[in-house]
């Protein structure tokens, strides 16, 4: 189970002696299989949300709880480790690594794993075969399209087989046609494969595909 639950979350950052207030005593809570869309204004706090649930970012003050696990209170190594066993991260600009083949990309997360080769080369497979790409195994990112590269880096975020996945602007790069193609799938992650999705979007017809769409205006959610 991966219930999230933000409770009165603070996030500020300094800039010399001025305090910016992202997130200003934020509470929100999306129940274990949910898939939420995050819209709101640029600056509005949406990203530093996501960070914050994936153990990227740490708050201010308040607690983020996923499953049973209060990561407000982890640090280095543990949070890195709790991140890697829990959280699967879809950013808009899919971060693949030229020089590896899509099959490399996929397996990367898994290498600091222990785990045989062979659950490693299974687990890639599959992750790509979810994907619908288990026919392009070895190509390059370069000779993928950007709808292809970005199915890719979802595949690497299941790899792991993570509670949640975040995605950020996830078809933000895309032509209309591969928007598509990753709103599909990410729906079907969740009804499926019952990954709890938060997604963070710009895009009205990208967030009507979520369950529940939540608003963020000045650090705060919009009732």
């Amino acid at each position: 189970m991966a219930n999230v639950d933000v409770r009165n979350v603070r996030k500020v950052y300094r800039r010399g002696a001025e305090e910016v207030v992202v997130l200003d005593g934020l509470s929100l809570t999306i129940p274990d299989g949910d898939y939420v869309a995050l819209m709101g204004p640029s600056g509005s706090g949406k990203t530093t949300l996501l960070n914050l649930i994936g153990g990227i970012d740490s708050p201010t003050s308040g607690d983020v709880i996923v499953g049973d696990v209060n990561i407000a209170h982890l640090r280095g190594g543990q949070l890195s480790r709790w991140r890697a066993r829990n959280i699967g991260y879809i950013f808009q600009l899919y971060n693949l690594i030229p020089v590896l083949t899509a099959y490399q990309n996929v397996e990367l997360p898994l290498l600091l794993a222990k785990m045989s080769g062979k659950e490693r080369a299974d687990r890639a497979k599959y992750a790509l075969e979810v994907v619908g790409l288990s026919d392009r195994l070895k190509h390059f990112p370069r000779q993928l399209s950007g709808g292809q590269e970005q199915r890719v880096a979802i595949a690497r975020a299941l790899v792991s087989d993570p509670a949640v996945l975040l995605a950020d602007e996830p078809t933000g790069d895309l032509d209309r046609k591969s928007a598509e193609e990753i709103l599909n799938l990410l729906e079907r992650l969740n009804r499926e494969f019952q990954k709890t999705i938060v997604m963070v979007t710009h895009d009205p017809h990208a967030s009507e595909r979520a369950k529940r769409q939540l608003q963020l205006e000045k650090g705060l959610l919009q009732t």
